[in-house]
């Protein structure tokens, strides 16, 4: 059973699912015995009591009239559910292959999004973990080797090294 409930101090109205032995108003926080509460509607239909209690925000907003148009919830849900564009058609319409893309989407779940188990700016990091004192040139092989390239290693380290996250001392690189 579901009750629309007005809060004595805020005059806030909510709806309540059965019949708790208190209620606390979650606009002012007052909380009051279910029996004492000034109770507007019950019913068994959840839609019934929210459009009940909607209809009553309208009234107190002068924009009664302007809900009576309004269709019920059940079929505003119903007409977003039918105007909803899925996940594939979007894709497809933006002239991505849905199917691709979710493969894709699970590789990088399972942390197989490159041959390197991460981002570029993974494989960077990746590189001055694993290498013993790494220079430049060694960075820039040991991620050659995962397909990225030089110019977005220089750029990462520098960014990196501007963030205080890599320091490069005597041509030397080293995570901080």
């Amino acid at each position: 059973m579901y009750h629309v409930v007005g809060c004595s101090e805020c005059s806030a109205l909510r709806i309540v699912e059965g019949r708790p032995e208190r209620s606390s108003c979650t606009r002012c926080g007052a909380s009051k015995q279910f029996s004492k509460l000034k109770q507007f509607v019950s019913t068994e239909d959840i839609d019934h009591a929210r459009e009940v209690r909607a209809s009553m925000l309208a009234n107190r907003q002068g924009e009664g009239e302007v809900f009576a148009t309004v269709d019920s919830f059940a079929e505003m849900e119903d007409a977003v559910a039918e105007s909803v564009v899925d996940d594939d058609e979007f894709l497809e319409r933006s002239g991505v292959d849905a199917d691709a893309a979710r493969e894709a989407a699970d590789r990088a779940e399972t942390g197989l999004a490159s041959t390197s188990g991460g981002s570029k700016r993974d494989t960077v990091l990746n590189a001055l973990s694993d290498l013993d004192d790494p220079s430049l040139e060694d960075v820039v092989a040991y991620a050659a080797d995962r397909g990225v390239d030089r110019a977005y290693v220089e750029r990462a380290l520098g960014k990196l090294e501007r963030a205080g996250e890599v320091s490069q001392s005597e041509g030397t690189y080293r995570q901080l």
